[in-house]
Order: structure tokens, then sequence, then C-alpha cells
């Protein structure tokens, strides 16, 4: 009931946006491509749909919005690099595909870095003048941000309660991802199977794959965790994304279409953000009835801390600028 009234509230936010005269004639409509890695069904594309309707409506016809689920046009890399040859006009992304943008971004993502989501928030609120003007700088404008989960571990037939407990596995590494294998480089021990969100799946089923860090959300849509079968109730990082649409589409719509563009897209994200949240919290109350729990002792999350903060200085050797890392630090604290 809960989230179909907020369904209900942002169709509400979106067709008052939408009822803001669309009387032009419709003719040729200006269409926006965009790509997402999420399916159709799943809750971002829910919010993506009501959003197609509250921007044709508003506009009276002239522009469109296109989406292209399920990775239709290729992982997050792949959907940067459509974007910069023109062949894309926008994506919704992770933190990932932002980093393939302006590469500070993925920083909030590091791990053991916040305790809360308003932690998170306050931090990215904090930091966003900054990290929208590297996007610009890209030829980007990020029309929103949002949220993807909370990141747990989970695995399959081991319980890993310390970091030592991490040797000998196959976790999977996203091959965008320029945090996660630093991440296992400090661990050591482990054997990171690199691969891109659609070859996940096959390579669970196969034991190719035996450890995740994933949002509970994340890890239902996509059907990986009914391959898995312990999970770490303790979140190690957050999982943030954003709308993102190429500064050359953008300015280059008509004023009045520009502006539609940007104000549903504002309520789309925030629309996002609360639906995304109450979903990963539900969606790990269910893998919780399903999986072993693994409860971390006060001398086992001191140990992964301690680890957290290793990687987080290797990050700063090169990964990402070291003073973006201390100022992430500072308000995570």
């Amino acid at each position: 009931m809960m989230l179909r009234r907020a369904m209900v509230k942002l169709l509400g936010a979106l067709t008052v946006l939408a009822g803001i005269g669309a009387s032009q004639d419709a003719s040729a409509a200006e269409v926006i491509k965009i790509g997402t890695l999420a399916p159709k069904a799943s809750p971002w594309g829910q919010v993506f749909s009501v959003w197609e309707k509250a921007v044709k409506e508003k506009s009276g016809g002239r522009l469109e919005l296109q989406f292209f689920y399920n990775g239709q046009q290729g992982d997050e890399g792949a959907m940067v690099g459509k974007m910069k040859a023109g062949q894309l006009d926008g994506a919704a992304v992770t933190a990932v595909g932002l980093g393939k943008i302006h590469k500070p971004i993925l920083a909030l993502q590091m791990p053991g870095l916040f305790t809360s989501w308003a932690k998170l928030d306050a931090a990215r609120e904090a930091m966003r003048p900054e990290f929208e003007k590297g996007a610009a700088d890209a030829g980007f404008s990020i029309v929103g941000w949002g949220d993807v989960g909370q990141a747990h571990l989970m695995t399959k037939g081991v319980a890993i309660r310390t970091p030592d407990d991490f040797k000998g596995t196959k976790p999977y590494v996203w091959r965008d991802d320029a945090m996660m294998p630093v991440f296992f480089q400090v661990v050591g021990g482990t054997t990171p199977f690199q691969a891109n969100i659609p070859e996940v799946l096959p390579n669970l089923n196969t034991g190719a794959i035996n450890a995740i860090v994933a949002p509970a959300v994340v890890a239902e849509q996509l059907q990986w965790a009914s391959k898995l079968d312990h999970i770490v109730a303790d979140a190690s990082g957050f999982a943030v994304g954003a709308l993102v649409l190429t500064s050359k589409k953008l300015d280059g719509l008509p004023a009045d279409l520009k502006a539609i563009l940007q104000d549903t897209g504002k309520v789309a994200s925030a629309a996002l953000t609360k639906r995304i949240r109450s979903e990963d919290d539900a969606a790990f109350g269910r893998l919780k009835g399903k999986m072993t729990v693994i409860e971390l002792t006060a001398d086992q999350k001191a140990k992964w801390q301690g680890l957290f903060k290793q990687v987080r200085g290797r990050l700063a050797q090169g990964t990402f600028p070291a003073d973006v890392i201390t100022k992430l630090e500072g308000l995570g604290g």
C-alpha cells in the first residue's frame, strides 16, 4: 500500500507539471533516447514510464522520452561511450557509469564511508557543485541524483565474517568499476571474476562467481539472490546513481522543452530516491527470510572498518583525488 501511494503521489506531481499548458500542435516530436540497465518492470522502469507520460503530455507531444531497458544499449561504460558519440542522448546510471563521466563521483561508494542515508545525502549535497561541474566539463548534465540501495555482501556456500574469510572465494567485480578491483587487491587471496551485468547470472549458475556485493533490490531484480544463500546484515556501502543527459542534446532543445525535461526529471529523481530506499529495505527483509543472515560481532566490525580504511587509503593513491577522499571522509564521520 505504501508503494502504491508513493506511485500515486509521483503520478500526481508529474501530472501537475504535465498540465501546465499542453496546447501546442504535436508536429515532429523531439525524441530523447535514454539507456538503462534496469528492467522495464522494475521500480526504476515504473517511475520512468510515468516520467515518459508526463513529458509527452506537458510538451503537447513535442518532446518524447524513449527508454532502452535491460542494457539494450550495452553496459554503463558502453552507454557513456554512445552518449559521447551522439548515438544516445542520456542514461540512468549508477555511480560506476557516473565514474566514466567524472571519476571522483564514484568515490561516494567507497566502502565504510557512510553509516546512514542521511550522511550520504549531506555529503552528496556538499559535493554536488564540484561533481556536477566535473560532469559539465565532460559534456554532460546531471538532471537528477538517485539511489540504488545499501550494498550487502552475499555469498554461496560460504559464510564471510571477516576479511580473511574472503580468501579462496570468487567474488564478482563489475568490469567498468574502478574501485572494487582495488578493494580485492587489499583483501588478497581471492580470484575476482570481472564481468558486465548481463554476465553475472550465468556465472553464478556455473559457480564461477560465489560472492557479490550489491543492494538487495538489485540482487532480487536481476535474479542473483536466488543463487546465493548467505547475506551479511551490515551494509558495506551505499550505491548511488543519477539521470544524465548530454549537454549538447539538452542545450539544443528549445527553452520551453529544456525546462520541461529538467523540471520533470527532478521530480522523477526525487520520487525514485524515496521509492528505491523503500524497495531496497523491503527486498532486504525478504532476503533475510530466505538466506542465512550473518550478524557481525563488534570485533568483526572493527576488522572490516580497518580494511575499509586501508582501501580508501589505496584509492587515494591514484584512483581518486586524495582531497576528494579527505573531504568525503570528513563528511561521513
